[in-house]
């Protein structure tokens, strides 16, 4: 198990198992000290454990108690050129699922009295199922207006459903405020990296799948960044242990009603704009979000990768649900954003994540 985390801000560490939920000096996400234990072997693979726990070496935690057979989910080709990972095929429906596991075997090895997180949805449901097969007392907070569907699943697994008025960013500082109590694990899919570690493995699952290799590109749904970053992670350790020969392309995409991260990109500015767009109506809801805190990180992720950033509008996102629905592929309203944005292109190997399924929403109007 890594053991120290350090503030990529001002490089502030701590001990895992004592540390706040956020850099103490800056308020800021924390970073993993972690490096792989030894290269990953694709003659090594076959016959393990057929989840995203067959890259053991590659994983700040081991032998977990609190699995569900998340991870290898199929990839499967749409066009000559774009192929689409069925992430909504995972035990809660959602790609979330890689990073909150990992969240509740932490937490259900550092023993705390109960765990708290915020979500638009997705993250919430995955950590609400994780606690309880943790055994873990656990509250999410959403915020007003979330998918019934998705607040129905949460209190299913037995997790306390707290409603915040106001959208995402209200709802994640209300459980900030929460995490501050002693006693509490704050399960927070954008301030504790374990999360982001989890979701590598969706790259490591590419590169397994593909024969050892990974496509020209890699779409990714971007409001938190938790996927992009996961990514951003998978390929530089691939690279580092000799495993491709090049990272791929990072496309990340935004709805155009809430873009700040593609309108900070396309300023040339290394952080979010000191004037963001506010938040506007999306049928995107689960990548609405207006001050990611590791804007920083995602921006150089995608201009380190030689990406960029691509919107699409509200139209082209009901047209998409309903294209992926007429190829057999219901897909939530947020997870369709990346084909909606690449799904013509011709001029590169895309793969893009269909994140969440579309029981979670129903169909757009």
């Amino acid at each position: 198990m890594a053991t120290t985390y350090h503030c990529p801000q001002d490089g502030t560490r701590a001990d895992v198992a004592s540390a706040p939920w956020c850099c103490p000096v800056c308020r800021g996400p924390w970073d993993l000290d972690f490096t792989p234990s030894r290269p990953l072997s694709a003659a090594a693979l076959p016959g393990r454990v057929n989840s995203l726990w067959r890259y053991e070496e590659v994983l700040p935690l081991s032998s977990p108690a609190t699995t569900l057979g998340e991870g290898r989910t199929p990839l499967v080709p749409l066009t000559a050129t774009v192929s689409a990972k069925l992430d909504y095929l995972m035990p809660t429906l959602s790609f979330k699922d890689r990073g909150a596991v990992m969240l509740a075997e932490l937490a259900r090895r550092l023993g705390p009295e109960r765990v708290v997180a915020d979500s638009s949805g997705n993250a919430g449901t995955s950590v609400a199922a994780y606690c309880a097969r943790a055994g873990l007392p656990c509250t999410v907070y959403v915020p007003e207006g979330t998918s019934p569907k998705k607040t129905e699943q949460i209190r299913a697994h037995r997790a306390e459903l707290v409603t915040v008025a106001g959208d995402r960013e209200a709802t994640a500082l209300a459980a900030r405020a929460a995490a501050d109590a002693p006693g509490t694990f704050y399960a927070s899919h954008v301030f504790n990296p374990y999360f982001l570690h989890g979701t590598k493995t969706y790259v490591y699952e590419l590169w397994e799948d593909l024969g050892g290799r990974l496509p020209d590109a890699l779409a990714v749904p971007v409001g938190n960044g938790t996927l992009l970053l996961g990514a951003a992670l998978a390929t530089a350790e691939l690279l580092a242990q000799g495993l491709i020969a090049r990272r791929p392309a990072l496309i990340a995409v935004q709805a155009e009603a809430v873009s700040p991260l593609a309108a900070a990109f396309h300023a040339g500015a290394d952080d979010l704009l000191d004037t963001p767009a506010g938040a506007a109506p999306t049928l995107a809801e689960g990548i609405a979000i207006t001050r990611p805190p590791r804007a920083r990180a995602i921006l150089a992720a995608v201009r380190e990768s030689g990406g960029t950033f691509l919107t699409v509008p509200e139209d082209r996102i009901r047209a998409a649900q309903r294209e992926l629905a007429a190829r057999g592929l219901f897909v939530e309203t947020t997870g369709v954003a990346c084909w909606a944005a690449v799904g013509d292109r011709r001029d590169a190997d895309i793969v893009v994540p269909l994140c969440g399924a579309g029981l979670k929403t129903g169909t757009a109007a």
